[in-house]
């Protein structure tokens, strides 16, 4: 099939090496230990970058940091949003300033649903599930597009600067950028060009490195901000650094969806329920008898339940190297590999739902 990569959709196969080609994207620098030893930067899972040497000079020299991230609030918080909380923790214990944007307004003229309902999905399913997982909310500026801070010199920055970047883009620059475009889709681009690069501004943080860690499909955005914050000239930006994150594939495989709840296993979900997602959808790359999975063996590259245990339910190397060995050969079969899957998913789900559990008595406390 072919592929189709934009903000909005994601279909098809994804040639990651081909798109570090046609985005300009560069093969991640030597990294220090402490990257090494996350699953996703050990295993490549995080495969590119933009201007992420700045990021490792001011972690180097503790000096100020801002890690950027936003959430559609209109579904069940998965395995594919754990990815970006993951990385969030992680810079969080390096020393950086967190910066959690709940993309509201984009949410309601795209979805149908209310803005308090937005709100409550945005709490309970996402800032519970970042706090259960380990980011410290209290140190994060957590905020809502339509209701960007109770203080007004902080609002008034945000929105003046969503709305003066205006003038320094043109149809076109979108048209190159995005393909067809709606009023909608531009104004939700600008708004969250204003997103990324608002923690600079005097009010917020002042000029210092941003990195924003996102799948290669939310790229068009990067590029975008990065382009309007050279042309405007009422700050002096620190341009935009970022980081590139395979896709968690889906159940049934291809990217998960929202929309979708056979697609994906919610952190919400019981150990039951995400036994019977795995054992029903999860796709397998085994054979179609057991006698020619014997003989031929399996192809993990394909496997669902494989990928899920590689992007960090089986954080051991040794142990997922032996399981895709075993897999490969046929000594594994499918439904054994996904056992293994289920049992580590229920102590994972298991522990964390308690974690979460008092986490939702936490998150109303601090977030206006």
């Amino acid at each position: 099939m072919d592929s189709v990569i934009t903000p909005w959709e994601v279909k098809g196969n994804v040639d990651y090496d081909k798109l570090k080609r046609e985005f300009g994207l560069g093969p991640l620098p030597q990294l220090p230990k402490v990257f090494q030893e996350m699953v996703l930067f050990r295993r490549g899972l995080i495969f590119a970058h933009r201007d992420f040497e700045r990021v490792l000079a001011a972690i180097k020299a503790k000096k100020p940091l801002v890690v950027m991230t936003g959430l559609m609030p209109s579904g069940k918080f998965h395995f594919g949003h754990k990815m970006v909380a993951d990385q969030l923790i992680l810079y969080q214990n390096l020393g950086a300033k967190i910066y959690l944007a709940v993309a509201d307004v984009e949410a309601y003229n795209s979805r149908n649903q209310t803005m308090k309902e937005l709100r409550e999905t945005a709490v309970t399913e996402y800032a519970a599930n970042y706090a259960a997982l380990g980011l410290d909310l209290k140190k994060c500026d957590f905020y809502f597009q339509s209701e960007r801070s109770a203080r007004g010199e902080k609002a008034n920055a945000y929105y003046r600067l969503a709305a003066m970047l205006s003038r320094h883009a043109t149809f076109n620059e979108f048209r190159a950028i995005y393909g067809e475009i709606s009023p909608g889709k531009m104004a939700s681009a600008l708004l969250q060009a204003a997103d990324m690069l608002h923690p600079q501004l005097p009010e917020f943080e002042g000029s210092c490195p941003v990195v924003v860690p996102v799948g290669v499909d939310q790229d068009p955005h990067l590029r975008f901000a990065r382009d309007l914050s050279q042309r405007y000239k009422e700050h002096s930006f620190t341009q935009l650094s970022s980081t590139y994150h395979h896709f968690l594939p889906g159940l049934k495989g291809g990217k998960m969806s929202s929309s979708d709840p056979t697609s994906y296993i919610a952190l919400s979900d019981s150990p039951e329920e995400a036994a019977m997602k795995i054992k029903k959808y999860a796709f397998s790359g085994g054979q179609p008898t057991i006698e020619e999975h014997r003989l031929k063996g399996g192809n993990p590259d394909v496997d669902v339940s494989f990928q899920l245990l590689r992007y960090g339910l089986e954080p051991d190397d040794v142990k997922l190297k032996k399981i895709e060995d075993d897999y490969r050969k046929g000594k594994m079969l499918t439904g054994e590999l996904k056992q293994i899957l289920i049992e580590k998913i229920t102590a994972f789900l298991t522990e964390h739902q308690l974690k979460r559990a008092k986490a939702l008595k936490q998150v109303a406390k601090f977030i206006n």
